[in-house]
């Protein structure tokens, strides 16, 4: 069972094997030597029936006796290995989700995103070890645990499979009722029969797995409530119509990196920083920063940018593109990399706009001195400073929520998100140069 487990954990985090590879070591080592060692047990047990509580080493011949100790135990570190990267896996995959409070993420190999390592994870893992085995103190009982969450596994591989197999697969529905049939029933009788243990340490899993979907399920309700409010509070074109170029506040010498969640739309934190400070920056950028499913992203491909308003706005919208082996670099050269794409996006964005017009049969007279007039106030609010803008946004339940509404967001939210990673934390903002601005949010 234990190389069973193992498996199932590679499985769980193919960036270490691949499919076939596990498939081809299951089918024709791992099960073959399973069915062996059961059939063998199972022979032994009929002609000594009372040696049922240690049958494995009861059946083993005593001349081979230490090394099937050394090789089981060999094998189960192998196992637990599996388990602790199939975690770390699980875990960074929630967290690309939504699912899960911000760690952090070492990858640990350049050409297998899959391959990872989580600090803060991997330390609850040992606590928890070194609390089950101080507080069970004996292996019987981490034994009845571990029973329940095998069994369990199995169950929720096959409930899961059948959705694969209806929404993916779209197999048919007398298959997926004779496979639920099949497995379901077996699977089922397994569960009921180590139920019994629960009481015995049995509860051990299944209270880990209630805490966990907990944390889960609060984050991501939270999060996908908070993102909704954002896109549904964003600010309108209109209202940017309305103030003007200036933006109804004095705009000074700088560059502004606002850093938000959204890649369309002007976010509500920004009327917030309008309504709160005195003077807004001279440039603003608008900066969303997105990891994607590759090993790097070229660096002239790191940023994307779209002018946001007119020309006389000077506001514009970066998306920073990150691959899961790029390292965020420092902010200066941050900030020289964005600054001269940012040129190099402002020369494209003429350059096609006199396309355009030559194609109409305009005349591109005054079109390189605008160009060279708006570059060289970039270079000028550039070495005015550059100040990063954060919104220091908090979560609360809007006044007409039930108890339990109010207990999740006000209280279990809040603990999450004030001892986890903060988001300038991962994106290396230099306190001197952070500016925060606090907003409360009401789903």
């Amino acid at each position: 069972m234990c190389n069973a487990t193992g498996t199932e954990a590679m499985f769980a985090d193919l960036g270490h094997f691949s499919v076939r590879a596990i498939q081809i070591a299951f089918t024709g080592l791992v099960y073959p030597c399973l069915l062996c060692a059961y059939v063998g047990q199972a022979a032994y047990l009929s002609k000594f029936p009372n040696d049922v509580s240690n049958a494995f080493y009861k059946s083993t011949p005593k001349s081979v006796y230490w090394p099937m100790f050394t090789i089981a135990v060999l094998a189960s570190i192998i196992a637990s290995q599996a388990m602790i990267s199939a975690t770390f896996s699980i875990v960074k995959q929630s967290m690309a989700m939504g699912c899960f409070p911000r760690v952090r993420v070492v990858h640990t190999s350049h050409k297998h995103e899959g391959q990872v390592y989580i600090p803060e994870i991997n330390f609850l893992l040992m606590f928890a070890c070194v609390l089950v085995t101080a507080g069970f103190k004996e292996t019987t009982k981490i034994g009845n645990a571990y029973g329940i969450a095998v069994v369990a596994v199995m169950l929720v591989t096959s409930s899961l499979l059948v959705l694969i197999m209806l929404m993916i697969w779209q197999t048919n529905l007398l298959l997926v009722a004779l496979f639920v049939l099949v497995f379901g029933s077996f699977e089922l009788l397994y569960f009921s029969s180590v139920l019994y243990k629960f009481d015995k340490g049995g509860y051990l899993p299944l209270s880990f797995a209630g805490g966990l979907f907990f944390v889960m399920y609060v984050w991501h309700y939270v999060q996908t409530k908070r993102y909704k409010f954002e896109v549904e509070n964003k600010v309108s074109t209109q209202y940017l119509d309305n103030l003007g170029s200036d933006l109804g506040i004095t705009r000074v010498p700088g560059v502004g990196l606002l850093y938000t969640e959204l890649t369309r739309g002007i976010p509500a934190i920004f009327s917030h920083f309008l309504t709160n400070l005195p003077a807004i920056h001279s440039v603003l950028v608008f900066v969303s920063v997105k990891y994607l499913p590759v090993n790097k992203v070229p660096a002239d491909e790191r940023f994307l940018f779209r002018r946001v308003g007119t020309k006389e706005y000077k506001m514009y919208r970066c998306i920073a593109r990150y691959g899961y082996r790029d390292m965020r670099v420092g902010n200066e050269e941050f900030e020289n990399l964005l600054m001269e794409h940012l040129k190099s996006f402002i020369r494209t964005e003429n350059w096609e706009n006199a396309c355009v017009e030559n194609s109409q049969g305009f005349s591109r007279v005054g079109e390189e001195e605008v160009e060279e007039e708006e570059i060289q106030f970039l270079e000028k609010s550039r070495k005015s400073g550059v100040i990063y803008m954060l919104g220091h946004s908090e979560v609360k339940a809007s006044e007409d929520s039930c108890l339990v509404k109010r207990i999740v967001v006000n209280y279990a939210y809040d603990f999450l998100r004030r001892n986890f990673r903060q988001g300038f934390v991962d994106l290396q903002i230099p306190n001197k140069n952070l500016l925060q601005v606090g907003m409360n949010y009401y789903i």
